[in-house]
């Protein structure tokens, strides 16, 4: 993750996470994860304050939250005991085995990502789902170039057919630009299933 934005979280993890916690759950999500999901072994990768990884083990996925933030990971533990959450980030995700999860969520952490990095960090993704895996994949829309928010986290400006061209070998389930009912921000989602 870029070093500016993960110091952002660390020093601000109880607003960031208070603030999570207090949105609209995001019920577009939660209704694409059931549409597409399998029942089994779920990661939430950047799982912040473990919302949703908390939703997901309340709707029979039973899950565990990875994220780069020890602050954010505090939060989650204090938030949602009895989840596992444990410290790994993107694009390399060291600990996490290969081959191990039938589902994974990626909500809204690519564009935390520099661009060069994204295409590294997907087949990560890919890697640590099992055969028949579904990923479900988020992020942020900038338009044009980077941006920085006044915390100093990094919003990458992604091309969606660069994260798609990446997405190898895999059957492309679902793919949608559109306001996210939780933050209300314009995100790109996609998902898809690995051969």
């Amino acid at each position: 993750m870029d070093r500016a934005t993960l110091e952002a979280y660390d020093a601000n993890a109880a607003s960031f996470a208070e603030d999570w916690e207090a949105q609209k759950p995001p019920l577009d999500v939660y209704e694409i994860v059931r549409r597409y999901f399998k029942r089994g072994l779920t990661a939430d990768i950047g799982c912040g304050s473990g919302r949703d990884t908390a939703w997901l083990n309340d709707n029979g996925y039973l899950t565990r939250g990875f994220d780069a933030s020890e602050g954010l990971l505090n939060e989650a533990r204090r938030r949602h005991p009895g989840i596992v959450f444990e410290k790994s980030s993107l694009p390399d995700l060291v600990g996490v085995a290969d081959s191990s999860f039938v589902n994974v969520l990626c909500e809204t952490v690519l564009m935390h990502l520099h661009a060069l990095l994204v295409p590294l960090a997907v087949r990560r993704l890919l890697a640590i789902l099992a055969p028949g895996g579904v990923l479900y994949l988020s992020w942020r829309v900038t338009e044009g170039i980077d941006q920085r928010d006044e915390r100093g986290r990094l919003y990458t400006a992604l091309d969606p057919a660069m994260v798609v061209a990446t997405l190898t070998p895999t059957d492309v389930l679902f793919e949608e630009s559109g306001v996210s009912e939780s933050s209300g921000k314009l995100v790109h989602r996609i998902v898809a299933q690995r051969r």
